[in-house]
């Protein structure tokens, strides 16, 4: 039954406090029309006609501005006829009014979407949405190199701006376990910082990396107690920088490991303090490679050429890697400069470096200088040609004064073998 304007404001007058606060706090929860609210009606049912009326004098009541016009209305008590058509607005006023009223819910309910939980990941779409959702790659589950997880991992791209060579670390089974369980600020940073201060420079860190890359498994506490025991064995900062740069995994190796190696070396080769320390800083592979090579050449040296302990000591302290040679390489070298070419052991001794060259190279130059006469390696006669000479000149050099022919001539001889 439709409401005449006298009996508006009494409608409105006996509606209940308690009924209109439960009916603003339902209507912030179940903002959606058609939810059942707790007396089983509906929150926002599809109105009629009359029942549209009613809403809207609901929103009015809300809205101070509205009421008061409807006050105004009360007072005056005009003609029924005349105060009807005055109150009730006309389609279009209807149809603005509303619109202004759920415009201004609508913005009591934007207000409150920071509080809303997020949407599900089970949600429907729509097909346009569903063609601008780009997926990254998944992250494959196995794979042989390391550059199916560059785009993945921190870890790996920072690595890689170092200078770090990923295909010749991948070639280890268990780099990419290791790598890939690391977090670069907390497990890898510090490594880089202290291997700064020990004193590589960043264009060496990538090399030094690619070799020693497990060095992110080892304790920052150990590693600083080798270089410490490194600087107390009166190894220089400078000389420390050279070991690491040439052996990468010396800091690996334990205290007890280092000295087991220095003290071997220096009661092996019964040298003094200063020139263990100086052979190790020129080769310091001797400290994290194998023994037995290095046990097995000077055995070869003593027994099987007929070297004397000085000789060898002279020797090794000149050429350090005397210690790790190719046996085979360094008897075949010896016999045919003793036994071919007629050399001695005391100057050998003097050149030792002839044992660190190629013996085709020997050979070659031998056989030049016996076609032209001067193979005379006898320091006590004339036109006498040193074994330094021999080997480390260049060829244009070896042509020029010590053969005296030139360069096309002993190619040509070379030709003739």
């Amino acid at each position: 039954m439709a409401l005449s304007a006298q009996q508006i404001p009494r409608w409105f007058s006996s509606i209940k406090l308690r009924r209109f606060i439960n009916v603003t706090q339902l209507t912030k929860r179940f903002p959606r029309p058609g939810k059942t609210l707790l007396n089983g009606s509906c929150a926002w049912p599809q109105l009629s006609s009359d029942n549209y009326f009613l809403q809207w004098g609901y929103k009015t009541y809300r809205t101070s501005s509205l009421w008061n016009s409807c006050q105004s209305t009360n007072s005056s008590r005009q003609e029924s006829n005349s105060a009807q058509s005055t109150l009730l607005p006309s389609v279009n006023e209807q149809s603005e009014k509303i619109q202004k009223i759920h415009s201004f819910d609508s913005d009591l309910f934007l207000e409150e979407l920071d509080d809303l939980p997020p949407l599900s990941p089970l949600q429907s779409v729509s097909e346009e949405e569903a063609i601008q959702i780009i997926a990254a790659p998944p992250l494959p589950p196995a794979s042989f190199t390391l550059q199916d997880y560059v785009d993945h991992s921190e870890t790996l791209q920072k690595l890689v701006l170092l200078g770090v060579n990923l295909s010749q670390i991948e070639k280890h089974p268990d780099a990419a376990n290791l790598l890939l369980r690391l977090d670069f600020e907390k497990d890898i940073k510090q490594i880089l910082l202290f291997l700064k201060d020990v004193g590589l420079e960043d264009n060496q860190l990538g090399t030094f990396l690619t070799k020693n890359y497990a060095i992110f498994s080892e304790d920052l506490e150990n590693l600083k107690i080798r270089v410490a025991y490194l600087r107390s064995k009166n190894f220089s900062k400078a000389d420390i920088v050279q070991m690491v740069k040439n052996a990468p995994f010396l800091l690996s190796f334990s205290v007890e490991r280092l000295d087991n190696r220095l003290g071997f070396f220096q009661k092996e080769l019964e040298l003094s303090v200063k020139k263990t320390r100086d052979l190790i800083v020129r080769l310091p592979r001797l400290l994290t490679g194998s023994l037995e090579p290095v046990k097995e050449n000077l055995k070869a040296y003593r027994l099987e050429l007929g070297f004397k302990h000085n000789e060898i000591q002279h020797m090794v302290t000149r050429i350090p890697k005397m210690l790790t040679a190719n046996k085979r390489k360094t008897t075949a070298t010896f016999d045919y400069v003793h036994n071919v070419m007629n050399i001695p052991h005391h100057i050998i001794v003097k050149f030792p470096q002839v044992f660190n060259t190629k013996l085709l190279k020997v050979k070659e130059r031998h056989l030049f200088l016996a076609y032209l006469g001067r193979a005379q390696y006898d320091p006590a006669k004339p036109n006498y040609i040193s074994l330094d000479k021999l080997v480390s000149v260049p060829d244009a050099v070896f042509c020029e004064e010590i053969a005296n022919a030139s360069v096309r001539d002993f190619e040509k001889f070379l030709k003739t073998l």
